[in-house]
């Protein structure tokens, strides 16, 4: 069996001085970092624990998010990390209402949107059109 043969199996790599680049396609599991560049259209939530800031289509999917990767029962830290929460020690069950009644309302998200636009680079700000 011949690789040559199989173009399917073979990575084309650039040789650049110094350097081999491949040409893969980025993996998403290192993608956390620049999740709030990865915003798709109708995607207007996002997730403001530490520094998730994924973003979701309805605040159901934030809060269901935030739930589970952030409250499940082997992650939940003892209290909240919310942007901009008091990290008081909550049980768990206690967290979860917190969550869903705190941050994780319509309005609660779309105002921690806005006081998060004033600390970044502004590139998410809504044109005035």
């Amino acid at each position: 069996l011949s690789l040559q043969s199989t173009p399917a199996m073979s990575i084309p790599t650039v040789q650049v001085p110094g350097q081999q680049i491949n040409l893969q396609p980025p993996s998403y599991t290192a993608a956390s970092q620049h999740a709030e560049q990865m915003k798709k259209p109708g995607q207007n939530f996002m997730c403001l624990w530490q520094s998730c800031k994924k973003w979701f289509q309805t605040p159901s999917q934030v809060f269901y998010h935030a739930a589970t990767e952030h409250g499940g029962k082997d992650v939940y830290p003892g209290q909240c990390l919310w942007e901009g929460c008091e990290p008081f020690q909550r049980q768990r069950f206690s967290f979860i209402t917190h969550l869903q009644d705190k941050h994780c309302s319509r309005d609660a998200l779309l105002a921690g949107l806005k006081q998060d636009e004033h600390g970044q680079a502004g590139n998410q700000k809504p044109s005035n059109k």
